[in-house]
């Protein structure tokens, strides 16, 4: 039986062309994992919904994401994938779209639920078709194209979503993704049509399919809910739970006897992948809750416009822009977990950094500790994600990628829910303590309100504006305490990516390249 030979790689304007199509795709998608993060506030707000209700705009898109994730592999050799990437394409355009016409909360979470599921193959796709119609010679130059379209974006996203919510309106940092989708899946369709990959046709692990989602999304539903519900205290929590185990349980054991699994758990038979991709979903769990704290706390205590919370932010990405493409050159001339211990290391100063904040703080204070957070970015996606692939065969890479991303996607959900949950849990407890000792015999209770009239605010307003600035304390020692939480949770994670083994020169190198199209 003759295999058919893959078409000769592009050259010229339709190179180019293609490029800055699937560079377009992979841009929008990363762009919206960050786009949301400061327009938080204002969705709620319009919304009518709380800021904890309002994070589920980005946890549902990362969970969709990470279940839709594991089934690219299965859909592109269905389907070809140039078709399922330009399908992927013009959904996620839909999907947007109908994103910027929801009218109350829970449509915009299907929406978003939509936006993820279908964004999934985008960024594996857009890495392999680039890839595959490069010259030889020139695909460490696509690569490295690729990986700086992907870098960029978390920059933009928060300046983005600031600006167009702050000058127009929240819907819009939706809306922008109509042009660019419809742009990159003409050019990409109208290049790539007659040069599509070989379709099998495989059976689909259904009944594990079925599990995932209803382990993944009952679990997710209960994080995102349980706040709210006050935990356990609540039957619908509890049902959450008892579902997501029992789903998850069933998938364990199912996913270990199938011939053809959706997520294929024997890779964590190896002790680097098992311990890698650990350190990576925590650490990128710790990573997700930090950037949508840090803007959400900024807007709603600290008096800044989405347009400024994006400014002051964006900055994290700067140094990730400038070191990437040299760091994937040199990094393996050191051991891989000393690049983790470095990046946790980083992190971990700058929550500590982070905790020590109060209402007075300049942003000067805030930039600078972002900027210096770049060099734990740049030194924490491709080290990490190259040791924890070192050590697989090159047909398991694929796969392997695949689950990590999963795992990784989840985690970000997972530590969004949490890291809100505790940050309001931790403002309740300072509020009811600061207001413990507002008595009458207290003198700085008198000094206070003597303060307070003295700007012409008399009884009982004034009781009413002594509440307020204790609940401007409470939320300020909160995020303090999430930050120092934070801060401990990056030290273990610094012993932790040492119980992976160091991979072997020869190994390490098979899986650079996936290393850098799973780093975002």
């Amino acid at each position: 039986m003759s295999v058919e030979a893959p078409p000769p790689p592009l050259h010229g304007t339709p190179l180019i062309l293609l490029t800055l199509a699937l560079g377009l795709a992979t841009f929008m998608q990363v762009l919206d994992t960050s786009i949301a993060n400061v327009s938080i506030p204002a969705i709620a707000g319009d919304l009518a919904a709380s800021p904890n209700q309002g994070t589920w705009v980005i946890t549902s898109f990362t969970v969709s994401c990470a279940i839709g994730m594991p089934l690219t592999g299965w859909l592109s050799r269905r389907f070809g994938e140039v078709r399922l990437f330009v399908l992927s394409c013009l959904l996620f355009t839909l999907a947007s779209w109908l994103c910027g016409l929801a009218p109350n909360l829970p449509l915009l979470i299907a929406a978003r639920v939509m936006q993820g599921a279908v964004a999934g193959p985008l960024i594996p796709l857009s890495q392999s078709l680039l890839i595959a119609n490069y010259p030889p010679e020139r695909k460490t130059f696509a690569l490295a194209v690729w990986s700086m379209t992907a870098v960029v974006a978390p920059i933009m996203g928060p300046i983005m979503g600031g600006w167009l919510t702050d000058n127009f309106s929240w819907p819009w940092i939706f809306y922008i993704n109509l042009p660019i989708g419809v742009l990159a899946s003409f050019v990409t369709w109208q290049i790539l049509k007659h040069r599509e990959t070989v379709r099998v046709s495989q059976p689909i692990d259904t009944v594990g399919l079925v599990l995932l989602i209803v382990g993944v999304g009952t679990l997710q539903i209960m994080f995102d809910k349980g706040n709210e519900l006050d935990w356990f205290e609540s039957s619908e929590i509890i049902a959450l739970a008892v579902v997501s185990v029992v789903a998850l349980t069933f998938l364990i054991a199912w996913e270990l006897t199938e011939q053809h699994p959706v997520v294929d758990l024997h890779l964590y038979g190896g002790r680097t992948f098992f311990f890698g991709s650990v350190v990576i979903s925590i650490g990128y769990m710790a990573y997700m809750g930090n950037i949508v704290m840090l803007p959400l706390w900024l807007q709603t205590n600290m008096g800044y416009t989405a347009t400024w919370a994006g400014l002051v932010t964006a900055p994290i990405g700067i140094l990730p822009l400038l070191l990437s493409t040299s760091l994937a050159r040199h990094m393996h001339r050191f051991d891989l977990r000393l690049w983790g211990t470095v990046s946790f290391g980083v992190f971990a100063a700058i929550s500590y950094w982070y905790s020590g904040f109060n209402t007075d703080v300049a942003v000067s204070n805030i930039v600078v500790p972002r900027v210096i957070q770049g060099i734990a970015v740049v030194t924490f996606f491709v080290p990490l994600t190259t040791l924890t692939l070192a050590g697989l065969p090159p047909h398991m890479i694929a796969s392997a990628s695949g689950l990590m991303s999963f795992t990784r996607y989840l985690g970000a959900g997972i530590g969004v829910s949490l890291s809100i949950a505790l940050w309001e849990r931790r403002t309740a407890y300072h509020h009811s303590t600061l207001v413990e000792n507002v008595t009458p015999f207290s003198p700085v209770t008198a000094d206070t309100l003597s303060a307070i009239h003295a700007v012409g605010i008399d009884a009982p307003i004034d009781l009413a504006v002594l509440d307020r600035l204790a609940d401007h304390q409470a939320v300020m020692l909160a995020t303090s305490d999430y930050f120092y939480f934070s801060a401990g949770l990056f030290v273990v994670l610094m012993l932790l990516v040492w119980f992976a083994r160091p991979p072997k020169a020869a190994r390490a190198a098979t899986a650079t390249a996936t290393a850098d199209a799973a780093a975002h």
